[in-house]
């Protein structure tokens, strides 16, 4: 088809221009003093996403999966007993990475549209009276559901608690479009990836670590080697990485930091927040409901759930084969219940507008009684009454 093809699937997100071209040169040396500067810088320029000073960013070729692995191998031991909570898929699959290392499992499974109930946090740390618990999983943004969690709540009821487990956190989702605070919320290790709020394609798997996560890495004794936190470290102090790392995709990353550095992360976040409410208005203008639980909803992600007999696998058919737009599905048990509609990363209001005119269209298709236009003009009117700051509404 002309034109542009809309990708509003919840991640990976559409790269910038300026990033594509950062990375489109010819690959350098990457044990070269050109490297070696480039990658010094960019590891810096991390820790401002993160939003921390004590932290130690590391970045491994791999995609989320292998940054939740890398989190588990390093701060663990086999038998130890770590706590999870099941609120999606992502944040179930957490727990099963760490069940496939030898962990013991301590899973509370949650309304999938649910966030993580600080208090049931507090109760099942308190119980925990010989402080068996090493570490509590936790997702910043559930990608399967459009949920979000207040990680500064969960950290203010493990300290209440008075509990020492560590706190991981998969902020896959999360970072680059979400208010992320690594010192502030005692985070010890942070997982992501590039192809979300980083605004790259899939390949890199980051991470932040804090000292106690490292003083907790030498006394694990999970075997590793690939996401060992030791080598990378070392060489990351001169600049280079233990094995060949993703130069061009480095490269690309370095750039969209600089992006996400220039437009400012709370207007970021703002951005984000402002194109979340518009299309949850969209929702609610075609007579659709927000599978997330409000007080919970995502600025990343919204999950719609589908009116009985209505097959979310079929609707995504029909929006890309007939209008080039790329919708995200349900996972798990959700699998054709629910549709998905990313609005994260480097996109704008007209472009949210015209996913939701795709959208309507294709629900139509579909038989769902939506007025041509309702959501859209529902959307139109939260952005023109709620310009963000500079812009005229």
């Amino acid at each position: 088809m002309p034109g542009r093809h809309f990708l509003q699937i919840p991640g990976p997100s559409n790269v910038p221009l300026r990033v594509l071209k950062a990375m489109d040169r010819p690959v350098i040396n990457h044990r070269g003093l050109e490297f070696a500067g480039i990658a010094k810088a960019l590891l810096d320029k991390l820790k401002a996403v993160f939003k921390t000073e004590t932290g130690t960013p590391l970045i491994f070729p791999s995609s989320g999966t292998g940054a939740w692995e890398s989190s588990l191998v390093n701060t663990l031991s086999p038998g130890d007993k770590v706590l999870a909570f099941e609120i999606g898929e992502f944040s179930a699959g957490y727990a099963r990475a760490a069940r496939s290392q030898g962990l013991e499992v301590e899973a509370v499974e949650l309304d999938w549209g649910a966030t993580i109930p600080p208090e049931v946090v507090y109760e099942r740390l308190a119980a925990d009276t010989g402080q068996a618990i090493r570490a509590v999983l936790t997702i910043h943004n559930e990608t399967s559901t459009g949920v979000s969690t207040d990680i500064g709540a969960i950290r203010e009821a493990m300290d209440r608690a008075g509990h020492p487990a560590l706190l991981l956190v998969d902020t896959v989702s999360g970072l680059g479009c979400l208010d992320f605070r690594f010192d502030e919320w005692g985070v010890d290790v942070a997982v992501t990836c590039s192809q979300k709020g980083l605004l790259l394609p899939p390949g890199l798997g980051i991470l932040c670590v804090s000292a106690k996560a490292l003083r907790a890495r030498e006394r694990a004794t999970t075997p590793r080697h690939y996401f060992d936190w030791g080598p990378m470290m070392a060489k990351n102090a001169e600049g280079y990485f233990p094995y060949t790392p993703a130069t061009n995709l480095l490269q690309g990353l370095g750039e969209a930091l600089d992006m996400l550095s220039e437009e400012g992360l709370e207007h970021v976040f703002a951005r984000h927040a402002r194109m979340a409410e518009g299309v949850r208005r969209a929702v609610a203008a075609w007579g659709l409901e927000v599978l997330a639980q409000p007080g919970a909803r995502s600025n990343v992600l919204t999950t719609v759930k589908l009116p009985e007999g209505v097959d979310g696998d079929a609707l995504l058919v029909e929006s890309e084969t007939h209008w080039d737009l790329s919708l995200g599905n349900g996972l798990g048990p959700l699998k054709g219940r629910v549709f998905r509609i990313g609005h994260l990363g480097d996109i704008n209001d007209l472009e949210v507008l015209a996913t939701l005119a795709g959208t309507e269209l294709a629900l139509r298709r579909m038989g769902v009684k939506v007025d041509f236009g309702a959501g859209v003009a529902a959307c139109q009117q939260w952005f023109y009454a709620n310009p963000l700051p500079g812009r005229v509404g």
